[in-house]
């Protein structure tokens, strides 16, 4: 189990770095459903990204860093779900990006649990 838990942190660090890098060259009026978010916030939720995706690895360099996993993929999961929201009140018929953002939730949720539960570190 540690080692689905580690690679499925690693490949989750990955995915959120590369959406935070992502919104710092690319406006929350991309996806239309995401354009209630003021752009500042946008900019905010990239930073709060780039030290998610560097909890999620910690613990491999830092063992003391542990306790921050299951926070960082917390923090994540909130993002998807507020995403979610959002869409959801955007009137938007097209779904396709909820079922992402939702699948993306589910395996933050399933670190988090992982890692509080199952195989702390």
């Amino acid at each position: 189990m540690n080692i689905v838990l580690w690679v499925l942190q690693s490949l989750l660090a990955a995915h959120t770095a590369i959406g935070a890098v992502w919104k710092f060259s690319n406006s929350e009026q991309t996806v239309p459903s995401l354009s209630a978010i003021p752009h500042a916030v946008w900019l905010g939720m990239s930073v709060v990204e780039l030290l998610c995706a560097v909890a999620l690895v910690l613990p491999a360099l830092y063992k003391p860093m542990g306790f921050a996993v299951p926070i960082a993929a917390a923090i994540i999961a909130a993002e998807m779900l507020l995403f979610c929201v959002l869409h959801i009140f955007s009137g938007d018929p097209n779904y396709g990006p909820m079922i992402y953002w939702l699948v993306v939730a589910a395996i933050c949720a399933f670190i988090a649990y992982g890692r509080l539960v199952l195989k702390p570190l």
